[in-house]
Parts: C-alpha cells; structure tokens; sequence
C-alpha cells in the first residue's frame, strides 16, 4: 500500500512505520474474476504463514493445485486441494467464494447465508502510553458511530484503561484483548476477575493458545464471556465441549477461509456463544468478505469489517462506515465491489502467474 498521509489506523498491525502489504489471489474462469486477500504479518514470519512461506506455498502447492480442478461449490475446493487452515489459504478460498458467485450472479452474503442488509460496526484501540489518550482514541471511534471496541490489555496495563473507558461509556461494547499475556497465577487470576465488574463483552485469548483447559476454568470463574483463541474447527469443537468460553472471533485468516469461518459460526451459534467478524488486509478485499461473513445470524456482536477512513480506496464503493453501519452489497455478484486492478497492477512488488 502506498503511504498514509494523516491516517494512523494501521499503527497496531504496522509499527515503527512500516507501510501495509498484502498478497492478492485472483482467480479466473472464462470471462469471471474472484479475489482473495492474505495480509502479510508485520512481526517475523510464523512457519509457512509470513510473506515467504505463504507466497513459495501458493506457487509450489496451492495455485498447481487449483489450475484445471473440477468443482461444483467452493467447499470442494479446500479438501481437494488441500488448502487447510492457513493465511494464504484463506486468500484463495475467498478468491473461489467470489468467483463462483459472480458467475452465478449471486451475492456473496446470499450464498453463505447471510441475512442481514447491514453490520453494525466495531474498532480495535491500539496500545497508547497514558489513559488520556486511549480515552481520545475511544471518543474518536464512538463519535465514528462505533458500537464495540476492542482495547489491548497486558498485566500492569489492565484494570484501569478497562476503568477508564466504562466510566466515560457506561453502554459501550467492550472487549478486552488479552493477546495470550496472563497465567493462572494469583495475581493474574485476581486482574481476570476484576474485570468482570466492568461489564466487558469478552476477554478475548487471556491464556496461552491451545490452553483451553485454562480457560475453562476462567470462565467458571468470571461471568464475562471469555473468547480462546480459535484457529481451525477441530479446536472450536474442544473449546465448545469443555465449555472453554461463550464468545468467538471469527478471523477468515485464522480459519483458512470463508469455508470454515461459516462452519464455525454455525457451531458457535448452535451453543449460544456471541460471535463478532475481522477482515484482514490493507486493499479492502477482506473487509469485504468479512461483511458478507458478518451477515450470518449469529454474529450478535458489532464486528470489525469497514477500511479505515482517509487511507486509500482500492475496491469501488469503498468498506466505509457511516454512522456505524456498513451496508451489505446484495445488488451486485460476489463480493459486491469493483478493483481498481489497474493501481493494484502498479502497486505490485512481484507476480506469479500460473495457467493450464
């Protein structure tokens, strides 16, 4: 992505200045045009899922595996090619979502099932360093008509951003992310259940990833929803059995896709659990299938679906909130918008391109 000139909306995914990239899938058939988006990490590579492993694992497995497959849906298409549970994989099951749609003249919310016409809209606070400005950070997102906020917590900075934040806004959505930083020692277990009085709609990941255990017994303790985090189903159904939380977020990059993003939805739903939306990446492309996920009847949470305002617009019309709500595109086939493929073109930093 180009720079930013007066938008700070990507300092918590892009620090030390560092401009957004993406990888972009697209996929065609005939005269049809899907896309698909993997934002690429900022921090160090994780195993076959930075820009480098994501990018050798489409070209050496995911993309010849894909050129001449026969397929009838795009739930086909993840076990035949053995895409799995991964950010790139998340792309290119996007890009088949959106290219099976549009060549059915379907809308892409339609076809997974969706039924609502418009999402209510969250916002992630990043970190700040003293509580007046975390609090201006909040009054610029409920001035933008944002209904949940997700705020980073960490142990020594906990209670009193959560304090701060419920007493100016005693009816806002509140989600606490605890990006995995607590233990089950005393002193972390007693910050985890004092913020059961601030009324939060989830501690999202408190504990190590793959603890469920733990955080079943966290959840026996607190009334809040806690939200583990939640990378493929086989996790989600042990979550779900041990009664590890009562809230999901549903990222299409953590789960591999569309395809397993609604499996899950419809899992969490059927258990009661709160469920709220992300898209990932910098070029709109996973906001937008985050708006048509976000469409299903059991998000019950405002969900983080729109582009940031005053950054660059890449897909036409762009994924702004007004108000608070974005729109769901049921006009228009697939993921409802036009790419500016001409820029993007432009923009691009390397290609591959792989055909029969």
């Amino acid at each position: 992505m180009p720079q930013i000139h007066g938008c700070d909306a990507f300092r918590v995914a892009m620090p030390r200045g560092r401009r957004p990239e993406s990888i972009l899938v697209r996929l065609t058939c005939g005269d049809a045009v899907g896309w698909g988006e993997m934002a690429v990490p900022a921090g160090p590579e994780s195993p076959g899922g930075g820009p480098g492993g994501a990018w050798a694992d489409i070209e050496e497995r995911m993309g010849p595996a894909l050129i001449g497959l026969d397929w009838e849906r795009p739930e086909d298409v993840s076990a035949a090619a053995d895409l799995g549970a991964r950010e790139a994989a998340a792309a290119i099951d996007t890009a088949c979502w959106d290219l099976w749609c549009r060549t059915r003249g379907l809308p892409l919310a339609h076809a997974l099932g969706g039924t609502r016409t418009s999402i209510v809209t969250g916002a992630r606070i990043s970190p700040e360093a003293t509580l007046d400005t975390i609090a201006g950070r909040v009054n610029q997102a409920v001035g933008a008509g944002h209904t949940r906020v997700t705020l980073d917590i960490r142990p020594g900075w906990d209670i009193e951003p959560v304090r701060t934040i419920r007493q100016a806004y005693p009816a806002l959505a509140l989600v606490a992310d605890a990006g995995h930083a607590y233990t089950e020692s005393p002193e972390h277990l007693e910050v985890l259940e004092g913020l059961d009085s601030y009324g939060l709609a989830a501690v999202e990941r408190p504990f190590a990833a793959g603890d469920l255990a733990a955080h079943a017994r966290l959840q026996l303790r607190v009334g809040t929803a806690v939200a583990p985090a939640v990378g493929d189903l086989e996790t989600l159904d042990a979550a779900l059995s041990l009664d590890a939380g009562r809230a999901l977020h549903l990222r299409l990059d953590r789960l591999g896709g569309l395809t397993a993003a609604r499996s899950a939805h419809d899992l969490a739903y059927a258990a009661g659990w709160d469920v709220w939306c992300s898209g990932s990446g910098a070029f709109g492309i996973g906001q937008a299938a985050a708006v048509a996920l976000a469409s299903l009847p059991g998000c019950t949470l405002p969900s983080d679906v729109s582009d940031p305002a005053g950054g660059p617009v890449f897909v036409t019309p762009p994924v702004r909130s007004s108000g608070g709500v974005v729109g769901v595109p049921l006009t228009q086939p697939g993921l409802g918008h036009d790419l500016d493929e001409e820029r993007i073109e432009r923009l691009a930093t390397r290609r591959m391109r792989l055909s029969a």
